[in-house]
């Protein structure tokens, strides 16, 4: 169940681990609604990456998925304005990433708690509530190795996205192996988002 959107402003997150198509869907879902600029938000995690030096195997330091967050909240604050917003990930993904990266327990709540203190987040998460979110399942025949993505722990990288969504209290769609077809994803995104 999602939260009621504001009228002047729809908002969509395709959120998931790696190689389960979000940047696909949200080329095909920026095409077929013609949102462009601002309005759509691509992948900021690859930028971050590329501009500060960190690569994959930099996952797990907290401060990388902390410039990942906070690039990813400027780019959607920029944006904010249109009509139609669409963004590839989310500012949740820092923190599934940091969970996951985590030694053991402890750890995995205080990187969280580092994260999600942030006033930006705090503020985003507020914004979030009014969103709507789909999450994208791993498939094992779309994982694709570029040399920056982690593939690791596809599963619990699912299960963990649908943990912190339910622990912020956001609804979400959850798009699987069973809808293997573009078109088909594009259709229900757009029938969610009333457009």
């Amino acid at each position: 169940m999602y939260a009621e959107k504001s009228a002047s402003q729809i908002t969509i997150y395709i959120v998931g681990p790696s190689s389960t198509g979000k940047s696909t869907l949200c080329g095909a879902l920026a095409k077929r609604l013609g949102i462009s600029g601002k309005a759509y938000v691509t992948e900021v995690a690859r930028s971050v990456m590329t501009a500060q030096g960190y690569t994959r195997n930099d996952i797990g330091k907290i401060e990388m998925q902390r410039a990942i967050m906070d690039a990813q909240i400027v780019k959607e604050e920029e944006g904010s304005g249109s009509p139609i917003q669409l963004c590839d990930r989310s500012a949740i993904d820092p923190i599934v990433y940091s969970i996951l990266t985590a030694q053991d327990s402890s750890e995995a709540e205080n990187r969280r708690m580092s994260l999600v203190t942030n006033p930006s987040f705090q503020r985003t998460l507020g914004r979030y509530r009014h969103s709507i979110f789909i999450l994208l399942s791993p498939n094992p025949l779309w994982l694709k190795d570029d040399g920056i993505r982690s593939l690791e722990k596809q599963e619990e990288c699912y299960l963990a996205f649908k943990e912190v969504l339910r622990d912020f209290g956001l609804g979400f769609r959850e798009i699987g192996r069973d809808m293997p077809m573009l078109a088909e994803r594009v259709s229900l995104v757009m029938g969610l988002a009333r457009l």
